[in-house]
């Protein structure tokens, strides 16, 4: 059976979310006699559904974004103005972590979108993540992204208000209060069209999501 990109999408939020809350679960708070067939034939239907996208191919198109983006960002940092606080925002699933090829914790990160950030953070730029991750699993997020290399200047989840609004209107007013808190968001880098809308960035980047095949 092949998902809906909307209903992917939600089967991957789901999975991940409960993958992730069950790794932040100490052993012993778990129910032995819990039926979990549910959320294994979920896990299953998204694994399957990730498989139809090759990884090499994946991280071919992901380094290939990067590459346009890097020589941007080599000059902008460069030419920081004074007084200037620069951030680079990202999106978080399949873009900054390598959320559907493989449910492990902490998640891998996404090489090439670590590496443009590991070169803005070293030269003192703000790294911020906006994602539609509900709240719950604010912690282990934040744990995942610093672990794999990331210096998580802040980072935006969904509270249980904003789990109705628009997602791209969402994410648009986080970067919103980024730039009230003082920063220039140099670039704004994500795989959905829902990261990159609304503006508030002076450059976006793209990543491949194969017409939303990717979360």
């Amino acid at each position: 059976m092949t998902l809906r990109p909307w209903a992917r999408r939600f089967a991957v939020g789901t999975a991940s979310a409960a993958a992730l809350v069950a790794f932040a679960v100490p052993a012993d708070a778990a129910t032995p006699t819990a039926d979990t067939s549910a959320g294994t034939a979920t896990t299953a239907a998204v694994a399957a559904s990730a498989a139809a996208v090759d990884y090499a191919t994946w991280q071919r198109d992901c380094q290939a974004v990067m590459d346009q983006a890097m020589p941007y960002l080599k000059q902008r940092i460069a030419d920081t103005r004074p007084g200037e606080k620069q951030a680079i925002v990202f999106d978080i699933d399949n873009t900054t972590l390598e959320t559907d090829f493989g449910f492990s914790y902490p998640q891998p990160a996404n090489k090439p979108a670590l590496a443009a950030a590991k070169y803005a953070q070293d030269r003192g730029v703000a790294v911020f993540f906006v994602t539609a991750r509900p709240g719950i699993i604010s912690g282990v997020t934040d744990f995942n992204l610093t672990y794999v290399g990331y210096k998580v200047s802040g980072l935006y989840v969904r509270g249980f208000f904003d789990l109705f609004k628009n997602v791209a209107d969402y994410k648009t007013a986080q970067r919103v209060d980024i730039e009230k808190r003082g920063y220039t968001i140099i670039a704004n880098i994500g795989n959905s069209a829902t990261d990159l809308s609304g503006g508030h960035a002076e450059k976006t980047y793209k990543l491949p999501d194969y017409n939303g095949q990717l979360s």
